[in-house]
């Protein structure tokens, strides 16, 4: 097939580099660029902006936005014959008979339609279009909401990540339902030069502020509540129990996420990261569970030189397993208890060479699916859904053909098992459009097979009254008792109290 790539020749970026050799290495492409130069583009003034942050964030100066010339697409000539296909980033390509896809944002082509997008807060529908019919669409996500640099590189490299889907025949031309309504008002503008100035000054000074806060808290410091669900859990209230939640206590220098409880032996066992404020990086922590609560405090159960979090535990063939995150590894790894709750043993490194965030299993259809977001090109962690699937949880693990399944910062990243509820198959996700694990899904999967994945969100729970903080993202329950966790604020001048003064790590991982 010869594929053309039209961009404007005179705003070159890192991104389109990257997109034209992601391109040109699918099978059967010939691909060729139209570097013409075009009207439009971002304005001067926010790059200036963007130097501001790199600056003041210190984010690396070689990021997908990254200005290059023209001449590093040397190796892509242009088209000396009509294109099979034109895939048109700037929006100025006329079909004329011809078979064109076209970029846009909220309906509008061109980089600084994303751009206003991500200033006014918007979470970013991408879309290929084709004479107005959607040929593929992804809700874009990043986890540096406020940052209008870093989003914009997210969002630059997931929309690579669409279309080089789109033309491998694998992306989604649909997105999951949503509670809510889509809004009905029109795409952002562009804000002036004076309104950029004003953001600009407004990121120096929330950087300041952000500086002091690292000086007086650990922030963010993750929480654990639990629940008895007296036979009403989550999946059937389908919002915050009139009970309320309790807390998961912690000594102020450490705190607690993605609980994952299990019931082995007649015994509720609650695992969690642990993560140190002081060191920077998590372990994986147990403690056993009552009806009262938990019987002493998280010990550790699993260290290893890297960041380790969500401890993906389950009982098969009369033994515990557990699937931890290890994405510093870039890795999924299987271990398998020798002494439970502790004694863990690696088995098998199940993926590698992977940015896997969230790794969860379920049998269903008689194959075991492993769900996982995957982080490829850059790009945010939390909204690229990918599905592996095997014969047996130990492997090999099949990519599925139409990976990724879905792009979406809305629900593709897991937040917990999946359910069987009335012979459906419940996904609990994260809804991480206003930031990273900022609210908690619940998705009933239509479709899981070899052929295609498909959900609809029907239940998106808030932080608010029911569970204070700024978070709410993970869901587990085992033997009667429901877990969640979220994030609030610790003040450091707690860990002095306890003479505990070493200096803390940043803690914002999560």
């Amino acid at each position: 097939m010869r594929l053309t790539l039209r961009l404007d020749g005179d705003c070159v970026r890192a991104f389109h580099v990257a997109l034209a050799e992601r391109l040109s290495l699918l099978p059967g492409v010939e691909l060729a660029v139209d570097g013409r130069p075009a009207a439009g583009g971002v304005p001067r003034e926010a790059e200036a902006l963007f130097q501001l942050e790199t600056l003041i964030h210190r984010l690396p100066a070689n990021g997908t936005a990254g200005r290059v010339p023209l001449s590093a697409l040397a190796g892509h000539a242009r088209a000396s014959a009509p294109a099979d296909l034109t895939i048109d980033l700037i929006g100025d390509v006329e079909p004329q008979g011809r078979r064109v896809w076209r970029l846009a944002y909220d309906g509008v082509c061109g980089e600084e339609a994303l751009l206003a997008l991500i200033l006014a807060g918007r979470t970013p529908l991408a879309r290929l279009e084709q004479n107005g019919a959607t040929v593929a669409e992804g809700r874009l996500g990043t986890e540096y909401h406020g940052i209008a640099l870093a989003s914009f590189q997210d969002m630059l490299a997931r929309s690579a990540s669409l279309i080089v889907a789109a033309v491998n025949g694998a992306a989604r031309s649909s997105l999951p339902v949503l509670p809510e309504p889509p809004s009905e008002t029109a795409p952002p503008a562009m804000p002036s030069a004076t309104k950029l100035g004003v953001r600009a000054a407004k990121a120096t000074a929330r950087r300041i502020v952000q500086q002091i806060y690292h000086l007086c808290y650990n922030a963010p410091h993750w929480r654990v509540g639990w629940r008895e669900t007296g036979g009403k859990d989550l999946y059937e209230l389908r919002a915050h129990p009139q009970s309320g939640w309790r807390d998961l206590p912690d000594d102020g220098s450490r705190f607690y996420a993605d609980p994952f409880p299990v019931l082995y032996r007649g015994q509720v066992t609650l695992f969690v990261e642990d993560y140190i404020h002081r060191t920077g990086k998590a372990i994986l922590s147990a403690v056993a569970f009552g009806p009262s609560g938990p019987v002493g405090t998280p010990k550790p159960v699993l260290e290893l030189p890297y960041h380790l979090s969500y401890p993906f535990v389950f009982e098969r063939d009369g033994q515990m397993w557990m699937v931890p995150e290890s994405s510093a590894n870039r890795t999924v790894d299987l271990y398998r208890a020798t002494a439970f709750p502790g004694g863990w043993v690696k088995e098998a490194t199940l993926l590698s060479d992977i940015i896997a965030s969230d790794a969860t299993l379920v049998e269903h259809g008689g194959r075991w699916w492993m769900f996982a977001t995957v982080r490829d090109g850059g790009g945010a962690f939390s909204d690229q859904l990918h599905l592996w699937s095997a014969p047996d949880f130990r492997g090999p693990w099949t990519p599925h053909p139409k990976n990724p399944v879905m792009i979406d910062i809305a629900s593709a990243r897991p937040a917990g098992r999946m359910v069987s509820r009335g012979g459906q198959l419940l996904r609990p996700v994260q809804d991480c459009r206003r930031s990273y694990g900022a609210a908690l899904g619940i998705a009933r999967v239509t479709q899981l097979d070899e052929s295609g994945f498909g959900q609809v969100v029907e239940t998106i729970l808030n932080p608010g009254a029911g569970w204070t903080g700024r978070k709410l993202h993970t869901l587990n329950e085992a033997g009667g008792l429901e877990f969640i966790d979220g994030s609030a604020m610790a003040p450091r001048w707690k860990q002095i109290q306890r003479r505990d003064v070493m200096p803390a790590g940043r803690g914002d991982h999560k």
